[in-house]
């Protein structure tokens, strides 16, 4: 796995690669101190697997900078660290493509496991933007102030898919924990977001908190 950190100051490069290299010990990471420099290192080598960005970056304001990095190599997944958490900078840098945006002031545990959700093909929001004390997800269970799926017009089946959806699983984790078609899941998945109004995972996840669905528990299948 090859890494690109961009970021100012050589501490927050440390310790983001320390975390790195707790999950991956084998991970190539590569180091920028300024977007220029980025794109540099992104010309020499293109084949990276993720690349995490600061927002406060000189010569180039870091939302600027993820833009110009998904229009020109969208291929690489790249994830937001900032010390800013405010629901405009979330919106927009999911809005721009973002497969994560992470606080600089989460613990290690909360970075390492961040990042492993990003790897595996989810989405990473910090849950203080969602309003609630866990991880990235609607409300899950019957709870007070919840609406039902089926409220919106979703089946049972469709808030089974909607819970692994928000729990940042890919469709084929999907597919393996409730047992269904490849097919299957990408109809009901192209409904869900229908009923949603949304046209994205990352826009069914803001709509989801926002509406306060009580969303089912699905326990994850034995192996």
């Amino acid at each position: 796995m090859k890494v690109l950190i961009i970021d100012d100051h050589a501490l927050v490069r440390d310790a983001l690669a320390r975390v790195l290299n707790s999950l991956a010990p084998d991970v190539i990471i590569q180091e920028a101190a300024e977007p220029r420099l980025a794109f540099e290192a992104i010309e020499r080598e293109p084949d990276l697997d993720l690349v995490l960005l600061d927002l406060a970056l000189p010569g180039m304001h870091g939302l600027t900078a993820l833009k110009a990095l998904r229009e020109r190599y969208p291929a690489i997944s790249v994830v937001v660290v900032s010390a800013s958490v405010d629901r405009e900078s979330v919106k927009e840098a999911l809005d721009f493509g973002a497969m994560g945006y992470i606080p600089k002031s989460s613990s290690n545990e909360v970075l390492k496991n961040a990042l492993q959700l990003v790897l595996a093909g989810g989405i990473y929001i910090p849950p203080e933007i969602l309003g609630r004390n866990e991880t990235v997800g609607p409300v899950a269970g019957p709870a007070a102030g919840t609406r039902s799926p089926t409220e919106i017009g979703l089946t049972e089946r469709q808030a089974q898919i909607l819970a692994l959806m928000m729990r940042g699983e890919p469709n084929k984790v999907i597919c393996r924990e409730l047992n269904l078609a490849e097919s299957t899941v990408k109809n009901q998945i192209t409904a869900i977001l229908k009923a949603l109004n949304v046209t994205s995972r990352m826009q069914a996840v803001l709509a989801v908190a926002k509406l306060r669905l009580g969303l089912p528990e699905v326990r994850r299948r034995e192996p």
